[in-house]
């Protein structure tokens, strides 16, 4: 017996089954570096909130997958929303 095809075959073809985990960006408030693990399985575009480790004001986080797993961030503020 044959499975269905799994949705994260057609998001993030095999290729070299190799997707980004590791995304880094900057505050948009202070302005600290940050490295952010990221989770390809979650979906080709994920948002959410994480606080800065530095300054603890909340970021809203994009995260954009494209075919080949290569991760794309974009931070705001809450004031900024999208």
């Amino acid at each position: 017996m044959s499975r269905p095809p799994d949705p994260l075959d057609r998001d993030f073809p095999l290729g070299d089954g190799v997707a980004d985990t590791r995304v880094t960006a900057s505050c948009p408030y202070c302005g600290a570096g940050a490295d952010l693990t990221v989770d390809p399985g979650s979906g080709a575009v994920q948002e959410y909130v994480e606080d800065c480790a530095i300054c603890c004001r909340p970021w809203m986080v994009r995260l954009v997958f494209d075919r080949e797993g290569r991760a794309r961030v974009t931070l705001a503020t809450e004031d900024e929303g999208w």
